[in-house]
């Protein structure tokens, strides 16, 4: 039965301690590797381990050509190739492309193998202080800003209905924008946790209500960041 690898890539570059070491192991036992980004990835293997030799392995990107990498997986799988499947940064199949693939070798019976690793969703959670028993990842809120208005009101109202935490996330070079937008259409009393860079040696994870995150906005500008949003009780 083929083995499906799923790669955790380090959220902050070269912070290798987050990576545990059986991670290189199971890369050691693929032959094939579908990544995110085949240029980042290629320089991850180096730096896990710089005697790799990369080449010895059959790379396909997962963003371009979708059909085809579903079908030169499927192919792979067939030919009975232990596969990795590698995120650009954080855990396959989490906020990532790789949930397609995933969901083939399902169908096809293979073997899934996560592995553990760096999760900005999961760190900022534990990190935040909010609910942690009933949580949603809602991933990229709209770029229009009416309809992005209209989507926070929307995910405040119903953290406060069901005592939920509410996670999202923004290109950064919007995060000032989306900052903005939370603070003008959330209630004094609702809190934001905003986590900035996390593992990296500046990470920054800091929950306060909006009334205070009024008086006291980080400059967020092009900086990896995660939201999370509590209106419970």
């Amino acid at each position: 039965m083929t083995n499906i690898y799923l790669i955790p890539c380090f959220l902050a570059e070269d912070v290798l301690e987050t990576i545990p070491s059986y991670v290189l192991d199971a890369l050691k036992k693929c032959t094939v590797i579908f990544a995110e980004n085949e240029r980042t990835a290629r320089r991850y293997l180096k730096a896990l381990d710089k005697n790799i030799v990369i080449d010895d392995f059959e790379w396909f990107t997962i963003h371009k050509a979708e059909e085809e990498q579903v079908n030169n997986l499927k192919k792979k799988i067939k030919e009975g190739k232990n596969i990795a499947i590698i995120s650009e940064a954080g855990c396959p199949g989490i906020a990532d492309p790789g949930q397609v693939l995933i969901a083939v070798a399902q169908e096809m019976n293979c073997n899934i193998k996560p592995l553990v690793g760096p999760s900005s969703i999961l760190l900022a959670l534990m990190a935040s202080g909010m609910n942690g028993q009933q949580f949603e990842f809602t991933g990229y809120l709209p770029i229009d800003t009416t309809a992005r208005s209209k989507r926070i009101k929307e995910l405040e109202a119903a953290s406060a209905k069901q005592n939920s935490t509410k996670i999202f996330i923004e290109t950064p070079y919007r995060n000032n924008q989306l900052l903005e937008s939370i603070i003008q259409n959330c209630l004094p009393n609702t809190k934001l946790c905003i986590g900035v860079n996390i593992t990296a040696t500046d990470e920054r994870i800091i929950t306060k209500t909006i009334k205070d995150w009024k008086n006291s906005k980080p400059e967020l500008h092009k900086l990896p960041v995660i939201f999370l949003l509590y209106a419970g009780i």
